[in-house]
């Protein structure tokens, strides 16, 4: 069972890179066994022209490395954090995008002003709060996931599977590390339409509620139709 978990990880890793929403080494995808209680997750700064399944760090949720020879990424306490903390969650996805860290180092929350973005994401995608001096003295990547955890104390992360960390990038999150990177993908576009949109319609108030639900819902829930559904034998 873990031996699948990391190459669905290191798939998912790849995926990522192949979108181009990540340069050199950066960003990182992890899956969780929730039955396990263990996390696979990108080793640190190897390069993905060179990652291998069995390269994946396997972590548990106390922060305790139980399988690999590689050091975790260094964001590894910030994916504990949302594994812990936001239910439900079974991938976790990071980048340095262009357009969503723009977005985040302008420490604006990205507002839907459209169904493209009411197809993934109900509402608004928030921006955490910085991070004060004695959060950066301390346990920088796990204060970071706090700040997240803060950011969607009124927010469902099931309807909303993403998030702007101020001044730094976004994360994202699904049922499985693959769904984390498909949002992350989701979310650099309708970053940069949000962003194009503003230039066109300066002071433009976000989609009206009812076109927001009605495409969120289409895709999401038990009423969901889009899409096609198994066929009855």
């Amino acid at each position: 069972m873990l031996e699948e978990l990391k190459h669905e990880v290191w798939e998912a890793n790849l995926a990522l890179h192949r979108s181009g929403l990540v340069l050199l080494t950066w960003g990182n995808v992890s899956g969780l066994d929730a039955d396990a209680g263990v996390f696979a997750i990108k080793p640190s700064g190897v390069s993905y022209a060179e990652l291998r399944p069995e390269q994946m760090v396997l972590v548990d949720l106390d922060g305790r490395v139980v399988e690999g020879t590689l050091r975790p990424s260094s964001d590894t306490p910030t994916h504990r954090v949302l594994y812990r903390e936001l239910k439900g969650l079974r991938g976790v996805a990071h980048t340095h995008s262009t357009y969503a860290t723009a977005w985040a180092q302008a420490c604006r929350g990205l507002p839907c002003y459209g169904t493209t973005h009411a197809d993934t994401f109900r509402g608004t995608v928030p921006v955490t709060a910085p991070l004060d001096d004695r959060a950066l003295a301390g346990d920088y990547e796990w204060e970071t996931g706090r700040a997240i955890v803060r950011a969607f104390a009124e927010t469902s992360p099931a309807e909303v599977p993403g998030v702007l960390v101020a001044n730094h990038g976004p994360f994202t999150w699904g049922g499985s590390a693959a769904q984390a990177v498909e949002n992350s993908i989701v979310l650099e576009q309708v970053a940069l339409l949000a962003l194009l949109t503003e230039g066109l319609a300066p002071g433009l108030g976000p989609i009206r509620a009812p076109l927001l639900d009605k495409h969120f819902l289409r895709k999401h829930g038990a009423s969901a139709y889009y899409g096609q559904q198994p066929t009855m034998q």
